[in-house]
């Protein structure tokens, strides 16, 4: 799982029928710190309602992606698995730096 920021959604008339009823957000992965990013946007399956500007746990597998949203043959590739309240870890200063 990482740790990623919704950044939007993504909107379609035209989809694969097994994206019906659920909404794909657009997620930028992020350092722990929530606000500096780690990577490219991707697009993922929203399972817990988040929305824009939530911190949210993704799950970039598409076997674990498809256990949570639907059948072994459903193209999916990530999914949102919950929405992050608090992070609480050391932050890296540098090497050499006390702790």
């Amino acid at each position: 799982m990482i740790l990623c920021r919704v950044i939007g959604n993504a909107v379609s008339t035209v989809k694969q029928e097994c994206y019906t009823g659920w909404r794909v957000m657009v997620c930028v992965p992020v350092q722990p710190d929530g606000t500096t990013p780690r990577g490219r946007e991707f697009l993922s399956v929203d399972s817990v309602e988040a929305g824009p500007g939530d911190l949210v746990l993704v799950a970039r597998e598409g076997n674990a992606a498809r256990q949570v949203l639907g059948k072994a043959s459903d193209p999916f590739h990530s999914v949102i698995m919950g929405i992050v309240d608090d992070v609480n870890a050391p932050v890296d200063r540098g090497p050499g730096s006390p702790r």
